[in-house]
């Protein structure tokens, strides 16, 4: 576990003195102040119709403006963890270094998970703004960044997946971006089929996750889900990297 601390670190350090780390940040937060106004503005407007709902339950995946640009930050995020070791040609040192493929992955992937918290980290002020102007639900809040978190395991799995089979940055950034689509794309089939086909696309989907934890409600399912998804990924991208090491 030390070793993973150290690639933690490592990998942390390198990612927060480039510039890139600094275009994702304030991209994103402007992306979130936007669509946070424009979730205000809409239920100021619409007080009535809206009934229960809430900016906060809004943004905390109650619109595809939540999902969108994870389909194309978490790409980037996460392109880097092992194509762009690879690519700049220091995967050699890394991989001759006395550190296990376990604890490289669980390095990178702990600083993956480290970064999907400090892009979340800021909009917890949105809450503390609903609340100098109303009553805020600490416990669905709460529950909303659990759920948050779970969804970033799995999301930033896949992503470090990707990562270790692609050759090259652009190319683990494209297989993410598919494969979290076409995960996103599945889920909405809970919206179209009827019958097992509504139920699986249901358990799959994300909107539903975030729905649910949106409304305070830690549906053991998705915890299931995300956790098993993101094990699977892991576990792969570990054996990605030993059988590269043997080639």
């Amino acid at each position: 576990m030390r070793s993973a601390w150290v690639v933690m670190k490592r990998e942390l350090g390198s990612f927060f003195v480039s510039p890139l780390a600094y275009v994702v940040l304030t991209a994103w937060l402007v992306w979130n102040g936007v669509v946070f106004w424009v979730l205000t503005e809409f239920y100021a407007r619409n007080a009535v119709s809206s009934g229960a709902a809430s900016p906060l339950s809004a943004f905390f995946g109650g619109s595809s403006l939540f999902f969108i640009p994870l389909l194309v930050f978490v790409p980037i995020l996460t392109m880097r963890l092992i194509a762009g070791e690879r690519q700049s040609g220091t995967i050699e040192p890394l991989m001759t270094a006395p550190v296990s493929d376990a604890s490289v992955v669980l390095g990178k992937y702990c600083a993956a998970i480290v970064m999907w918290c400090v892009l979340w980290l800021p909009t917890v002020i949105y809450a503390w703004i609903m609340r100098q102007h109303g009553t805020v639900d600490w416990g669905a809040t709460a529950a909303s960044y659990f759920g948050i978190l779970l969804l970033g395991s799995y999301f930033m799995a896949i992503g470090l997946l990707m990562s270790a089979l692609a050759p090259t940055q652009i190319i683990a950034a494209v297989l993410s971006f598919v494969a979290l689509g076409v995960l996103f794309t599945v889920g909405i089939g809970e919206f179209v089929f009827d019958g097992a086909a509504r139920e699986f696309c249901a358990y799959v989907s994300m909107w539903g996750h975030m729905q649910s934890f949106s409304k305070g409600v830690v549906d053991t399912r998705y915890l299931f889900f995300d956790l098993s998804v993101a094990t699977l990924a892991v576990g792969l991208s570990i054996g990605v990297l030993k059988a590269r090491r043997h080639t």
